[in-house]
């Protein structure tokens, strides 16, 4: 079974957020970067669907050249190649999902696997935007995913408890939080994964227009959070819920 997943450079969502003077975009001089998350657990589940299955796992990275840490971090964790595609600036979801389109015309995987969203921009889009351009079904949120022959069953949770789909393959899966535990590279998978390959290409190689759709214009931070008091008894909190916080 081929399965092509995604891993996005993000900035460590353990560090603290700064917006630059500007307000164009966020400080990142001083920030460390990593895979996002869910795609992180994304990678997690193709290799234990390889390694119950057989197959290969491709790991797709877009963005700078330092998209490729990201990529190689994904071929230490067992990935057996990468694929980069290299962009001057982040893609909107749009793109980032046509894209994916020419990656999977010409790898035919059986099934695409990413995260569900990326924790920098949290569009929750391209999974759903790929499946539809593709014609292929799709299952989002996934917190656990079983494959029989050409059939897919994922458990995703919503409101009311778990719903269960079953999915004909090739489809797209998003990975939700609780999926599984991501697991962390030994040193000798780290060495080993410098020499696995990674294909560069650029989208104007994919004939893909990268223009974007959606653009940022201002970022800001939220408002600082006002200190709270007491109050003296249940009557005095009443009120100040009533006519103050206005949340009664």
């Amino acid at each position: 079974m081929k399965i092509l997943v995604t891993a996005k450079r993000v900035t460590d969502p353990d560090m603290k957020i700064k917006v630059r003077s500007d307000g164009a975009g966020i400080e990142t001089s001083s920030m460390s970067f990593k895979v996002n998350p869910f795609d992180e657990i994304a990678i997690e589940e193709a290799l234990r669907i390889k390694e119950d299955k057989g197959g290969e796992v491709i790991v797709v990275g877009i963005g700078s050249d330092k998209a490729q840490t990201e990529i190689r971090y994904g071929l230490s964790m067992g990935a057996d190649r990468g694929i980069h595609i290299t962009a001057g600036s982040d893609p909107d979801s749009d793109a980032v999902a046509r894209i994916l389109v020419k990656i999977v015309e010409a790898e035919s995987p059986d099934m695409v696997l990413l995260g569900k969203q990326a924790i920098d921009v949290d569009d929750n889009q391209v999974a759903q935007l790929l499946a539809e351009y593709l014609g292929w079904g799709q299952a989002c949120f996934a917190s656990k995913v079983s494959i029989n022959d050409n059939t897919a069953r994922v458990e995703r949770e919503v409101d009311g408890g778990i719903e269960v789909v079953d999915m004909d393959l090739p489809g797209v899966i998003s990975a939700d939080l609780r999926l599984n535990e991501p697991r962390y590279p030994a040193l000798p998978a780290i060495m080993k994964a410098r020499k696995k390959e990674i294909k560069k290409m650029t989208p104007a190689d994919l004939g893909v227009d990268t223009t974007s759709k959606v653009v940022i214009t201002q970022l800001a931070e939220p408002p600082q959070r006002k200190g709270g008091r007491i109050v003296e008894d249940v009557a005095e909190l009443v009120k100040a819920l009533k006519e103050e916080a206005l949340v009664i």
